[in-house]
């Protein structure tokens, strides 16, 4: 059985230069109860999901089941992607800003299209 918290830390310290979970977190200034994936735009998003569909499809194709070489796997994968975003000249994913988490902009999208709404009823009363 694979502890999944220490997996998943292998594959950020890869892609995030030697960091783990808590570190990113407190590198993009998040709250203890924030969750690094809720806060990153598409770019790091991108980047993470990258890593991990890699990961997977390396662990299946080279038929990897023991913890250690899953998370060694894992670590392995997400430096290869840092590496490659060196190489094309791309932010690293810790310098990239941390976003609003998706339920702040559901919430902030409801209030433009509330305000829209209560715009166009007023320019209609108007009439």
């Amino acid at each position: 059985m694979i502890n999944y918290g220490k997996f998943q830390n292998f594959g950020y310290k890869g892609l995030y230069g030697g960091l783990d979970a808590s570190e990113i977190a407190k590198k993009k200034n998040l709250k203890k109860s924030q969750k690094i994936l809720d806060h990153m735009g598409s770019e790091e998003l991108a980047a993470n999901l990258f890593r991990a569909t890699q990961t997977d499809a390396k662990l299946r194709r080279k038929n990897i089941n023991g913890e250690h070489e899953a998370v060694i796997t894992h670590y392995q994968v997400g430096k290869k992607v840092r590496q490659t975003i060196e190489e094309l000249g791309g932010t690293m994913p810790e310098e990239l800003p941390a976003v609003d988490s998706v339920r702040k902009a559901e919430t902030r999208i409801k209030k433009v299209d509330q305000k829209k709404i209560t715009t166009k009823n007023n320019k209609k009363k108007n009439k």
